[in-house]
């Protein structure tokens, strides 16, 4: 069993149906998480990209690192605090993602500055990495 279990997901995160792409944790530190998404052949997306041969968006598979990296930085916040994606650097896509692979997602603080985190993240799937990608993430205090 992981660390954080998706009923615990949903507490830290404002996502939800259809846009929440993470489904548990399993490793969290201080600087670094490792979380994972199943990924069905039921996903909404899947849909138009495409039925004939279906494959994750890497827009999506993005968002989930987003997401990701949101749950480590607001594991020990308070509930009106929000995550806000504000940039993306390096993205690439090295494999294609599709309907039963189980995608993990690695991602680990670089640094803080006045408010704003730079966190490396990497998607995997059977230990190969399908994308990798820098992303600046800040957090909006209600």
């Amino acid at each position: 069993m992981g660390v954080m279990n998706i009923d615990e997901i949903m507490k830290i995160l404002p996502h939800r149906y259809p846009f929440l792409l993470v489904d548990g944790v399993e490793e969290v530190s201080e600087n670094k998480i490792i979380a994972y998404k199943n990924v069905s052949v039921n996903e909404p997306f899947f849909q138009g990209h495409f039925p004939q041969y279906p494959i994750m968006p890497g827009v999506l598979i993005i968002e989930g690192l987003a997401q990701t990296a949101g749950l480590l930085l607001m594991k020990d916040l308070k509930d009106d605090a929000i995550p806000l994606f504000l940039g993306i650097d390096k993205a690439r896509f090295k494999k294609e993602v599709r309907p039963g692979d189980k995608l993990v997602y690695e991602v680990e603080l670089i640094q803080e500055k006045m408010g704003m985190y730079k966190l490396s993240g990497k998607g995997k799937v059977n230990g190969k990495v399908v994308t990798s990608a820098e992303i600046l993430v800040g957090i909006k205090k209600g």
